[in-house]
Order: C-alpha cells, then sequence, then structure tokens
C-alpha cells in the first residue's frame, strides 16, 4: 500500500486526482500506476486500469489469476470490471469514500449475478489506521503553549473527518482545492461533509494556483485561473489566498525549512502569509461569535 500511496502523491503533484494502485502478485510488484485521465485525455486512464495495463505487458497476458491490487480509494464501477476481467484475486483498498463518488462500488458491483469471477474484497484499511493515530494524537501528546493546532487531512470525505470531529472540539476546517474542474466538485463534497459534522468552515485556498518560473518568475496558470475564488464566492466562504507552485516551496518541504524562512521576501513566502494571516481573522470571528457552553452547577 506505500507505493500506491507513493504513486498517489505522484498524481496529485501532476494535477490529477490523486489515486494510486499496485499489483502485486508472490510478493512481486507486477503493474504501478497513478491516475492519469486529464493529462492522457483518456477517461479510462484509471490508476486500477493503468496498474492492471502495466502488469499485463509484464507477464504478456492480460490475465492476472493469483494477484491482488491495492489502491489508495475503492474502485469505481468501471475499474470493477476490469478487475474482474482480469481474474485479479484480492482488492486492498484505503479510503472507503472513492474521489470519483462510486460509494460502496466494489462491494456491490463484484457481488453481480452472473459474474464468471468472484473477488475478495478487504477496505478501508488507512482509514482504520488513522483514526487509532488520531486517537493517539491527541490523548497520548500532552499539548502545551500552543496558540493553533492544525491537522493535515487526507483528501476525501471519509471516515478520518468524523474521527476528529468526535474526538476533540474542532474550531473550524480549513479546505484546499485546485484551480480545475475535477478538484473544485470535490472540494464542494468536503464542504458538504463538514456542514453534516457542524464544523464551520473558515476558508478556501486555492493551492498550485499558478506556476513561477524560477528563472525569469513569470507566473503561468497551468490548472486554470481564478476557480478556487469563483467557488468561495459561490459558496459563500472566505477566499484564504492563492498557493504557487514553486519548487523552494517543495524543497524546503523536504529539508524541512519552510518558504517563510528559507526565502521570508518571496512572492510565496507572502501568500503563506497573506493565507495564516487571513484565517487567523475568521478564526477568531468564528471563536467571538461561537456560543459559550453553558455550564451547569453540581453540588
Amino acid at each position: 500500500m506505500a507505493l500506491a500511496i507513493a504513486e498517489a502523491e505522484r498524481a496529485g503533484v501532476a494535477g490529477e486526482v490523486p489515486i494510486g494502485a499496485v499489483v502485486v502478485r508472490e510478493g512481486r510488484v507486477l503493474g504501478a500506476a497513478g491516475n492519469a485521465p486529464i493529462h492522457t485525455v483518456d477517461p479510462t486512464a484509471h490508476a486500477e486500469v493503468l496498474a492492471l495495463r502495466a502488469a499485463a505487458q509484464q507477464i504478456g497476458n492480460y490475465r492476472l489469476t493469483g494477484a491482488n491490487l491495492y489502491v489508495t480509494v475503492e474502485p469505481c464501477l468501471m475499474c470493477v470490471g476490469a478487475l474482474v476481467h482480469a481474474r485479479i484475486n484480492e482488492v486492498v483498498f484505503g479510503a472507503v469514500e472513492p474521489r470519483s463518488g462510486a460509494l460502496v462500488s466494489t462491494v456491490r458491483g463484484h457481488e453481480i449475478a452472473g459474474l464468471n469471477h468472484r473477488l475478495t474484497v478487504t477496505g478501508g484499511v488507512l482509514e482504520a489506521d488513522c483514526r487509532d493515530l488520531i486517537q493517539q494524537f491527541f490523548r497520548e501528546v500532552r499539548w502545551e503553549g500552543i496558540d493553533y493546532l492544525i491537522v493535515d487531512m487526507p483528501p476525501g470525505t471519509g471516515d478520518v473527518a468524523l474521527s476528529l470531529s468526535q474526538t476533540v472540539p474542532v474550531s473550524g476546517a480549513v479546505v484546499v482545492t485546485t484551480p480545475q474542474t475535477v478538484s473544485l466538485a470535490d472540494t464542494r463534497r468536503a464542504v458538504r461533509m463538514y456542514q453534516k459534522l457542524n464544523v464551520p468552515t473558515l476558508g478556501l485556498i486555492e493551492n498550485m494556483s499558478h506556476f513561477v518560473c524560477p528563472s525569469c518568475r513569470h507566473e503561468s496558470d497551468i490548472f486554470g485561473k481564478g476557480g478556487g475564488e469563483t467557488l468561495a464566492h459561490d459558496l459563500k466562504l472566505p477566499f484564504l489566498g492563492r498557493i504557487p507552485i514553486y519548487e523552494p516551496i517543495r524543497v524546503g518541504g523536504d529539508t524541512g525549512v519552510p518558504i517563510a524562512i528559507g526565502e521570508p521576501r518571496s512572492p510565496a513566502a507572502d501568500a503563506f502569509r497573506t493565507a495564516a494571516e487571513r484565517l487567523a481573522a475568521q478564526l477568531s470571528i468564528a471563536s467571538y461569535a461561537k456560543k459559550p457552553i453553558p455550564l451547569v452547577q453540581v453540588r
């Protein structure tokens, strides 16, 4: 599953929906891939299908009998059909709620009457780990002298957010999107989820807003322009700012030196500071408007 997560991260960096898949048989990786329908202009280029294609090419046979597929989110119905056709033995997926919106498709799809192959399905393995980590994170760590505690959540709208809201009193959520349409649809679902959990959405940040050339500082709108701000306006949410694609941000993340420290006067550092200042302001407003918890005197 670690390799599938790595493939998902690479897909996300490329602007795709971050999903990764790996085909394994007898401990050997036959194929691995991340989502690529946007860049390939191929609607079937889902991570699962691409991993199956790579595995079939490696062994010279589209039948992958005895192989297992590990994927970061639950496969959609199209991918379930491909998995059955390839004779995959077991599907292990991380998140129960897929970014494609095809909820419990694996569970339902592989049980369709008349199929000549049955899959073994194991789901929610990553979410169970995340729930345990969240409990440990808050119950076994002594938090002292902090002004804000920010939890970076995995993408999607699964049980992890629900577990967090049930563990601690969450002051609010910050939703991060990218400008392209597929990401904006996911963002809408995330906002609706927080509404159901009674967690206020403090604002929206547009990540990978534009590319900054390190040589000439020219800005290019690779994934479109203004999608995040337009969505924030439509949802009546505060727009907190835009974060550019800028290589020193990635380098700073890898080395542990944030851009605000490594290049404090750069436009990228200013973008982070602006977003942080706006977020702090929205949090103050939400805290001021929040009704106090009634106290009951006990004798």
